[in-house]
């Protein structure tokens, strides 16, 4: 009896014992868990820190020239034309020619661009030649715009005899937006669940029925992306007009679309480097940029809000 009663309490020893060892030495599993935690909230941290500083540059940039630029807003700037060496008048002409020239190369870039996508995503069949497609699309996409705008000088204002005129803008702008609207385009197209496609197909429809009254409805908001990004470069490229469609003054309004036009890029451009009175339009340069961000912004909220709408449109 005092044998087994001492092996019961030799063994109460030991239980406790393994017990107080557990409490000072941690589990591997759980050494690994705090460790991937710590290493979570540093990466959560550098990235929370990276948004930090892109908003933050955001903020300087737009209040500086919010601070410089609002003094130079009146309705005479935004209804005037541009007079006395462009240090009195407004930018009305600038505004309409940006307007007409972003507009204008949307209606060049969307459909071609759609349709591209289109084929390259539903219809090809070689995937060689889709891929030296998508190498050309994506080339084109990384083309410095002044080159875009030699290659418009060449062939839309000399070649084809447009002159510089909006409508060789309009056309060189185009070119030049016609990767986004692609690559925008097949993202959305590859986004439609392959079973819309399966289950229109299964009901008797073609090929192309599927395709105009299935997918591209499905697609059509993701497609719109591609447009707000195609205003927003549009609106704001310089080396790509000044060959083709922009002139360093011209307080009339355009008549046709085979005249020259002002812009708010280019505008921005002459008053700050090569205007003759380069000091006393320097709030006339901060009013025009304040325009410009202002003209941008609320085209791509038209563009968000139309998005929205197709979108809760197809949700129903």
């Amino acid at each position: 009896m005092n044998n087994s009663a001492n092996t019961v309490e030799q063994v109460n020893s030991m239980m406790e014992m393994d017990d107080q060892v557990a409490e000072v030495m941690p589990e591997p599993g759980r050494s690994n868990h705090s460790v991937r935690e710590r290493i979570q909230k540093v990466v959560f941290l550098i990235f929370k820190g990276a948004a930090a500083i892109n908003g933050l540059a955001l903020l300087i940039i737009c209040g500086f020239v919010l601070y410089y630029g609002l003094p130079a807003i009146s309705w005479e700037f935004l209804t005037e034309s541009p007079r006395n060496s462009m240090t009195e008048g407004g930018i009305l002409p600038c505004i309409v020619g940006t307007v007409v020239l972003s507009y204008g190369a949307l209606m060049i870039a969307l459909p071609w661009g759609i349709a591209t996508a289109v084929y390259l995503n539903e219809y090809a069949t070689s995937h060689r030649l889709v891929r030296i497609i998508r190498l050309g699309i994506n080339t084109l996409a990384g083309v410095p715009s002044v080159v875009f705008g030699l290659f418009g000088l060449s062939l839309f204002v000399t070649v084809m005899g447009m002159g510089v005129s909006i409508m060789a803008g309009i056309c060189t702008l185009g070119a030049l937006a016609l990767p986004l609207v692609i690559g925008a385009s097949e993202e959305a197209l590859r986004s439609v669940p392959q079973t819309y496609r399966e289950a229109s197909l299964g009901l008797g429809a073609t090929k192309w029925q599927t395709i105009y009254k299935v997918v591209l409805p499905a697609a059509l908001p993701g497609m719109l992306t591609g447009a707000i990004l195609t205003l927003s470069r549009a609106a704001g490229e310089t080396a790509a007009i000044m060959f083709t469609a922009a002139v360093f003054f011209s307080p009339e309004m355009p008549q046709s679309l085979f005249d020259d036009v002002m812009a708010l890029p280019y505008h921005i451009y002459v008053l700050a480097t090569a205007g003759t009175e380069i000091e006393k339009t320097r709030h006339i340069q901060y009013g025009t940029s304040l325009v410009l961000i202002s003209l941008v912004l609320g085209m791509n909220m038209i563009a968000i809000y139309i998005r929205a709408r197709m979108q809760n449109r197809a949700g129903r």
